[in-house]
Formats: structure tokens, C-alpha cells, sequence
């Protein structure tokens, strides 16, 4: 029996759709900008440190420094441009505090966590090693994969909503010199999750399209009896060879 093409389908787009969102959750990138910090004013306190550094640190001008700051959900980094001076450290502060961002991380974990349990519901349902597969199982693991990309795709929309606002502590003020204003925008990660999230909807929805069964050829000489690969009282099919009968498409 040829294996259907929505499990074909299903069972590719589920794996991949699960690969990207994993790669956006632990990648922090989610968030991305870029704030020129000026260091050659008499009270800024990276100049006396910036002496010995040479132009190489420097960028735009001589007396400022563009930093790149990028956000995840679980880590952070800065790093100045054109430099190899580069430092992620964990979540802390408002940002971890944040109920949003807490919220997100416990919608991406859920959604990795029922879509592997789909992703290994599926592949025993398949069975594309036997003759006929268990399309009841195949389609329950697509219906937690599906969840699974319901689950991602809020936890990504709530994050991008509320992109600006995450982590943002009032009480420092904004135009403080010694914290300059960052222009925060999505970032590559974020787009990845998407991606795989979409991938997740369509890998799930084609594998719940295994609970339809498919229709079964008629036996020739008994029009009112459906005939499925393994039946053996209609003499026309019966004749045919193994191969015709029993072809297995995995």
C-alpha cells in the first residue's frame, strides 16, 4: 500500500517546523539595536578606558563607540561593531522579570515538548515499514503538533507585540547619558520561530488528515464488496502478484 502523501507531508514538515523553533528558542537573537555611546565627553566613563584600544573599537566617529545589543529568552549579548569585543551573559533584571517574556518561555517549552510527543506518535503511526498504518495514531501526533504550533505562534505574537516594551525599567529614566536609548526591532530568531511554527501547522494538519480513510478498490466480479490490500476473496486481485498487491511506498 502506497503510503498517503499527507503523511508524507506531515511527517517532513513536523521535524523541520520543530528544528527551527528549537534553534529560535536557544539563539538570542529575538531582538536586535544599536545605540552610539559617546566616550570622548568629559564625564563619560569609558574614555580613560578606550585609550589604549587603538581606532579599531572605534566606529563612526573618534568619540563614540556603536553598540549591538541582542536579546533572547534566555540570554543576552552586546558586542561593539567592527571589534571582536563580544559578551552574552543570562537574562537578569526587569527583562528576566518580565511576565511577558515568562510567559513566552513557558509557551515555547510547552510547544517543543508536545510537538516531539507528536513528532514520535506520528512516526509509529506511519509504520511505513508494514502495510497498513495506524492512521489514528499518525493523526492524534498530528493534532498535538498542531497545538504544539498554536502554542509557538502565540508565545511569538505576544513577544512581538510587546517587543519595545519588555524589560523596560522606568525608573532609570530616558535621558540618562550613562544608559543611552536602544531601537530595539526583530531580530533573526524571531523570524526563524515563525517560520517553524508555520511548519508546524502544516506538518500537524496533514497528519491529521490520516483519520480519513481511503477508498478501496471494488472487486470486479462483486461490485458491493470493497476490497482493501489484504483481502483475498476477489479472485481478480488475488491473481495479481505480491508486488501489485502489497507495494509499500515509505
Amino acid at each position: 500500500m502506497h503510503t498517503p502523501a499527507s503523511m508524507v507531508m506531515g511527517i517532513v514538515f513536523a521535524p523541520l517546523g520543530l528544528v527551527l523553533v528549537f534553534t529560535a528558542v536557544i539563539t538570542p537573537q529575538w531582538r536586535e539595536g544599536q545605540a552610539r555611546l559617546n566616550i570622548g565627553g568629559p564625564g563619560s566613563f569609558l574614555r580613560g578606558g578606550t585609550k589604549g584600544q587603538g581606532a579599531g573599537a572605534r566606529s563612526g566617529s573618534a568619540d563614540a563607540l556603536l553598540l549591538l545589543r541582542s536579546d533572547g529568552l534566555w540570554e543576552s549579548c552586546l558586542q561593539v561593531e567592527h571589534s571582536e569585543l563580544k559578551q552574552c551573559w543570562p537574562v537578569f533584571g526587569p527583562y528576566q522579570r518580565d511576565p511577558r517574556v515568562r510567559l513566552v518561555q513557558g509557551l515555547v517549552l510547552a510547544s517543543l515538548f508536545l510537538c516531539g510527543i507528536g513528532i514520535v506518535l506520528a512516526c509509529v503511526g506511519v509504520r511505513c515499514w508494514t502495510d497498513l498504518p495506524l492512521r489514528r495514531v499518525a493523526a492524534s501526533g498530528g493534532m498535538l503538533v498542531v497545538i504544539a504550533g498554536l502554542l509557538s505562534l502565540t508565545g511569538l505574537g505576544v513577544y512581538t507585540h510587546n517587543l519595545r516594551r519588555l524589560g523596560v525599567d522606568p525608573s532609570r529614566g530616558v535621558g540618562n547619558p550613562r544608559f543611552p536609548q536602544l531601537s530595539l526591532n526583530p531580530a533573526g530568531s524571531l523570524y526563524l520561530g515563525w517560520l517553524g511554527s508555520c511548519l508546524q501547522l502544516l506538518g500537524g494538519s496533514a497528519l491529521a488528515l490520516s483519520f480519513k480513510r481511503p477508498r478501496c478498490p471494488t472487486c470486479p466480479s462483486r461490485q458491493e464488496q470493497a476490497v482493501c490490500p489484504a483481502c483475498r476473496s476477489c479472485p481478480e486481485i488475488t491473481s495479481k502478484t505480491d508486488v501489485d498487491v502489497y507495494e509499500v511506498s515509505c
